[in-house]
């Protein structure tokens, strides 16, 4: 039984240990990053309390500053270890290679994360060039992501960033990310307009 969301703010306030420590439980076990609905689904409460109840949590790990932190990566929340002691742990395993990014990908990349969801014809029509290859090593890397398909004719493949990118690239969510001079951004959605108007002309 899901309890009002006025006892359960009484739950936090006055005992957070036992609550909070449920939410701790989750993302110990689960290992992997846990989206609010499912941590809202084990502890019994709405997805307002249990982001909450999460950020509450990752405030306490964030202040005693040990082994162990919480992030949030665009709306998901997961344990990992605390960077300070990155140097101790590749003693014990293997550090990880990254993918070292071209330019052409990292081009590729940036249009994706700004535009998303996006086809690769609209990204081929910023570019000047075919990005099959490029999307698809970003796919391959695990920084970008189906999205679904676009309702227009030939329902063309969308791709988005996906947790991993903003993991990476040190983001809480694409709010997060550098804000773009008004005049390229300008320039890229009249260019993307234009691509689709046709893309739309020439199927009809």
């Amino acid at each position: 039984m899901i309890m009002s969301e006025e006892i359960l703010e009484n739950v936090i306030e006055e005992n957070p240990a036992d609550f909070l420590s449920t939410v701790e439980a989750v993302l110990f076990a689960m290992g992997a990053a846990v989206s609010v609905s499912e941590l809202a689904k084990c502890a019994g409460c709405s997805n307002t309390t249990a982001r909450r109840a999460a950020r509450m949590l990752m405030a306490q790990y964030e202040e005693k500053n040990g082994g162990i932190l919480i992030r949030e990566f665009d709306g998901v929340f997961q344990m990992c270890s605390n960077p300070v002691f990155y140097d101790n742990l590749i003693k014990l395993v293997s550090q990880p290679k990254k993918p070292v990014l071209s330019d052409v990908v990292l081009e590729t990349l940036a249009i994706i994360a700004y535009k998303a969801p996006t086809t690769k014809v609209d990204i081929e029509k910023i570019r000047g060039v075919s990005s099959d290859h490029a999307v698809n090593r970003l796919v391959e890397y695990g920084l970008v992501e189906e999205a679904g398909r676009l309702e227009a004719p030939g329902r063309p493949m969308l791709f988005k960033p996906t947790e991993e990118f903003y993991r990476r690239f040190g983001l809480k969510d694409r709010n997060d990310m550098p804000v773009l001079n008004p005049e390229i951004e300008a320039e890229i959605n009249a260019e993307v307009e234009k691509e689709v108007r046709e893309a739309i002309k020439v199927e009809t």
